[in-house]
């Protein structure tokens, strides 16, 4: 049986922040448990501070559970075959701002494995599906918002991983780019890749997700089909928002 792309089973993950006298806990996700399968489309929802941001964290290694047990493709996350099968794209990409889009996407690229011929095409590919090579000369301190986000998916995509995380992945963009990372996911998942990702746009995340995951202070609140927001009035929206209330 093939194993889950992500699966959650009683995660907990309390940070510990220190004090003059003593210190603070504070509890970012309890109890969770849910699973991603292979080729899926699944949405993350929830107000500031719900905890998405911690989610992907876990999901991508650069944080470990305090309780219960995350797995990649049936792996932990830490480990090295996991990590090759994941691109992630976080809320706030940074990269060198004198560096140009393919040189920085090369120096990923080596992160990730790749070489020579293989990583010169990789570069230039993910360019290409991203919009970026119109911006090929430019450096990375002249440009948007949007752009920069551009380049972060770019980046997520380089080593063509099953499982794409994408914390944001529209924010900063004009409609016209939002039309074309929608096409471009949608293509991906048509290759069979997962995507996981979570946005404050609850129409984007209606146009592209086959579920949603909706997080109300660190708990599951909710999972949701899209037949489910599709005959409930007012749509997923509507969903939303009684689930967070």
């Amino acid at each position: 049986m093939t194993a889950p792309a992500v699966s959650f089973t009683g995660v907990e993950k309390t940070y510990k922040r220190p004090r003059l006298l003593g210190a603070e806990y504070h509890t970012a996700v309890k109890d969770l448990s849910f699973e991603i399968q292979a080729g899926e489309i699944t949405g993350l929802l929830g107000l500031n501070g719900a905890g998405k941001t911690t989610i992907m964290k876990l999901i991508t290694g650069l944080l470990f559970p305090t309780e219960g047990q995350v797995r990649v493709f049936g792996r932990s996350p830490s480990d090295a075959a996991a990590k090759a099968r994941v691109g992630f794209l976080p809320e706030l990409p940074y990269f060198p701002p004198q560096e140009k889009p393919a040189a920085a996407l090369a120096y990923y690229g080596r992160l990730s494995g790749l070489s020579g011929p293989e990583l010169s095409l990789a570069v230039e590919s993910a360019m290409h599906k991203t919009g970026l090579d119109l911006y090929a000369g430019k450096r990375v301190f002249e440009f948007s918002k949007g752009m920069l986000q551009r380049l972060g998916l770019a980046q997520a995509l380089l080593h063509k991983p099953d499982l794409l995380v994408l914390d944001e992945p529209v924010s900063g963009l004009d409609p016209l780019a939002i039309h074309d990372i929608r096409g471009l996911l949608a293509g991906l998942n048509s290759e069979g890749r997962a995507v996981f990702l979570s946005s404050h746009s609850i129409s984007e995340v209606e146009k592209l997700c086959a579920r949603v995951l909706i997080m109300v202070r660190g708990t599951l609140a909710r999972t949701v089909t899209r037949a489910q927001w599709e005959a409930a009035a007012g749509g997923l929206e509507a969903i939303f928002v009684e689930a967070v209330r």
